[in-house]
C-alpha cells in the first residue's frame, strides 16, 4: 500500500522548541496545528472579520499566518519577524507563493517595536502568541506602547503570557527560555500604554491568554458570559435586530 503523503513530510516531530527546523523553532512541533487553530478561533470569536487589518508580532513560520492570510482580504495581514528564513520556510512549506501573490501580506523583518511606524493603517487586531513569555518587561512595555499607537480606537491585542508569583528580572529577548509575570504587572504596563488588560477564559496548552484592549473595544458582552463562538454570534444577531 502506498504511504499517505503526510507520512513523507518533515514536520519536525520529536524536535525541541528552538531547534533549527521551521516548525520546531517556534514551539513544540506537536502543537503547531493546535496553536494555529485555537488562535484563529479566538480572534474570530472576538470579532475578527475578513475586512479587518491584523498585526502578527513574531509571525515566525506562519503557524497562524497560514490561516489568517487566506481568511483576510488582500493587504490586511502585517507580519513582523526578525528571522527572515522562518517566513520563507512558512511560505514555501505551508502557504505557497501563489497565495502570497493573491493576498499581498506585508512582512517586515525586525525585532524592534519601532517597526510598527511603517504601518500605513491602524490595526483592528494585533496578535502576540508566545512572545511575552520570552520577553523582559522592558521589551513588553516597548511593544505595548508601539502597538497601542498602531491600534484603532476600538482595536485590541490578544497575547499569551506565563503567570507567576514574581516578575522576571530579565531584560530583552530571552528565547527559547521562558519568563513569568504577575498579572498585576502586565495590567500596569497595559495602563501605561492606554490599554485595558483582561485575562481571557480561552484554553492554551501552557500559557494564559490576555486581552490588551484599546479604549473603545467592546468586551462587556463576555464579562458574565463564556467567551464562545455561540455567544459572539448571539451578540452579532442582537445588534443586527436592533439596527
Amino acid at each position: 500500500m502506498k504511504a499517505p503523503s503526510n507520512a513523507r513530510e518533515n514536520l519536525g516531530l520529536g524536535l525541541k522548541p528552538g531547534d533549527p527546523h521551521y516548525r520546531a523553532y517556534v514551539g513544540p512541533p506537536e502543537d503547531y496545528d493546535l496553536i494555529a487553530a485555537m488562535t484563529f478561533n479566538l480572534l474570530t470569536t472576538l470579532g475578527l472579520r475578513q475586512h479587518h487589518s491584523l498585526l502578527d508580532v513574531g509571525c515566525g513560520s506562519l503557524r497562524i499566518g497560514r490561516l489568517l492570510i487566506p481568511y483576510l482580504n488582500r493587504g490586511k495581514y502585517f507580519g513582523v519577524e526578525p528571522n527572515e528564513w522562518l517566513v520563507e520556510e512558512g511560505i514555501k512549506r505551508e502557504l505557497g507563493e501563489t497565495l502570497v501573490q493573491i493576498k499581498r501580506p506585508t512582512f517586515v523583518f525586525s525585532d524592534l517595536p519601532e517597526t510598527l511606524a511603517q504601518a500605513k493603517v491602524p490595526f483592528d487586531f494585533a496578535l502576540a502568541q508566545s512572545i511575552f513569555s520570552h520577553c523582559g518587561l522592558d521589551l513588553i512595555k516597548g511593544w505595548l506602547s508601539a502597538i497601542s499607537r498602531s491600534l484603532a480606537q476600538d482595536g485590541a491585542l490578544v497575547a499569551t503570557f506565563l503567570p507567576g508569583d514574581e516578575d522576571s528580572p530579565r531584560t530583552g529577548w530571552v528565547y527559547p527560555e521562558c519568563v513569568d509575570y504577575r498579572p498585576t504587572a502586565l495590567k500596569r504596563a497595559a495602563a501605561e500604554a492606554n490599554l485595558r488588560f483582561e485575562i481571557l477564559d480561552w484554553k492554551h496548552p501552557r500559557q494564559t491568554w490576555a486581552l490588551f484592549a484599546a479604549p473603545k473595544f467592546d468586551s462587556e458582552w463576555f464579562e458574565n458570559t463564556p467567551l464562545t463562538w455561540n455567544a459572539s454570534l448571539e451578540r452579532q444577531s442582537g445588534k443586527s435586530i436592533s439596527q
